[in-house]
């Protein structure tokens, strides 16, 4: 690993295309370089030089976390997968190639929890591409230019907006077609700017989206948030990147018109936020008075190990980041890789919780963003002699169901919110149907 000073060079990202001039390439065997080659051509695959040099620990290699959390690896596909896509590569079949890889994607569950069915924003009865609206109080604004990231997650739920398969990417290149709707929707508080990455945009590009945000007649629009993990993946953007002043200048801009302004920063490891680049990063962002907030999901062969939670807590508190969320890794993509069942995903939020202070008992979790909502698992308990998950939602299409515990049977194999059952029929409620409408709890 280098230090600071050397890790200040430009942004140079490493694709399938140029992955073999890298010195790490070498390193790998001829099975692991088939492997990555195989599996890239269903999940998308980039990463740059920072994370290559700095990130990852190629004496560690294969077991190495952030080499997982980058490069596909084999077991994300079944061996008939395999074998189906590396037959029509030995091949060079592009046809017979192009139609394995839409197969397998299509039935990866693409965009999970009602993203293309349920979360379109319309107005006048128009639908407006790249906006969401699943919460009263929170829309999702999908620009065009933020639909890539500097380096993409192996298990990551937006991998259907970075594969150019036609009907998966939702995106806008019409900020004003945001303004519009947020005039005509003062119940919303919250603008989360998403992609992809919205800080891959330059400067002036990311101006055109926050400044339309701060006008008179937006005025009940109080936050704004930036889902990022620029913030682990490439530092540098907020300090040595040729327009981070002018980023930071911006941030600072949000923050004085009275909004609060918040990084919504993915670490997957502590090791992200451990390294010098970053925590000159978060110095920077936090000292515009935007707010880091720190969040992940819990994936097994990353940090399925309470004590990296703790350290991932306990390091952002250290350096002024507030410690947020701790996801379960959502129905989609190579879920079934990650996937860690729910009653060990409360078992070690916890553990980590019983060994850090209150001040990084901030977290929430373990919280899947399902198709009902965010629903939060709190632990188990007994009803009736039997055992049961007590759970609550943070956020859902029907508010009445919000913070309000309510029980599932025990499942010691479920992974995902759509596997539970309810533990009595006062609890039915809590599992609607949304083909058939929100069924809102009796008496609320």
């Amino acid at each position: 690993m280098t230090n600071l000073s050397n890790a200040t060079h430009g942004y140079h990202p490493v694709t399938l295309k140029n992955l073999a001039d890298t010195p790490q390439w070498s390193r790998l065997s001829p099975e692991q370089r088939q492997g990555i080659r195989t599996v890239a051509q269903v999940y998308p695959f980039r990463t740059n030089r920072y994370l290559m040099d700095e990130l990852i620990d190629w004496d560690a290699v294969p077991d190495d976390p952030i080499f997982r959390l980058t490069f596909p690896q084999p077991e994300m596909l079944s061996p008939r997968e395999l074998s189906r896509l590396a037959g029509a590569m030995a091949q060079d079949d592009k046809r017979a190639l192009k139609r394995e890889v839409e197969e397998i994607r299509r039935s990866l569950n693409p965009h999970p929890a009602g993203q293309l069915t349920h979360n379109q924003a319309m107005l006048e009865d128009e639908p407006l591409p790249g906006l969401q609206h699943k919460y009263d109080q929170t829309v999702l604004f999908f620009p065009s230019q933020a639909q890539t990231c500097h380096a993409y997650c192996t298990f990551c739920f937006r991998w259907a907006q970075f594969v150019g398969m036609p009907g998966l990417k939702i995106a806008s290149k019409e900020v004003e077609h945001l303004s519009a709707y947020l005039k005509a929707h003062t119940e919303v508080s919250d603008v989360l700017i998403t992609g992809g990455d919205p800080m891959f945009m330059g400067a002036p590009a990311l101006a055109r989206c926050l400044e339309p945000l701060l006008e008179p007649e937006l005025e009940h629009v109080r936050n704004i948030r930036i889902g990022t993990k620029s913030v682990s993946y490439w530092p540098m953007r907020y300090f040595s990147d040729p327009d981070a002043d002018q980023v930071l200048a911006l941030f600072e801009q949000v923050v004085a018109a009275g909004k609060h302004l918040a990084l919504m920063a993915h670490f997957d490891h502590p090791r992200e936020l451990e390294a010098p680049a970053a925590r000159e990063a978060i110095r920077r962002i936090r000292s515009t008075g935007a707010v880091v907030r720190v969040q992940a999901p819990l994936l097994r062969h990353i940090n399925d190990d309470a004590r990296l939670w703790a350290r991932l807590w306990r390091g952002a508190v250290e350096q002024g980041a507030v410690p947020y969320y701790m996801f379960v890794a959502r129905d989609t993509g190579a879920q079934e890789y990650f996937q860690v069942t729910l009653h060990r995903a409360w078992r070690l939020f916890r553990q980590a919780m019983e060994s850090v202070s209150g001040l990084a008992r901030t977290v929430r979790g373990p919280s899947m963003s399902a198709h009902p909502g965010k629903v939060r698992l709190l632990g188990l308990s007994k009803l009736g002699g039997r055992r049961v998950f007590v759970l609550d939602y943070l956020q859902a299409r029907s508010a009445e169901l919000v913070g309000r515990p309510f029980f599932a049977r025990f499942d010691p194999e479920a992974v995902w919110f759509d596997e539970l059952k309810p533990a009595s029929p006062d609890d039915e409620p809590f599992f609607p149907d949304l083909d058939d409408g929100l069924k809102l709890a009796a008496g609320s």
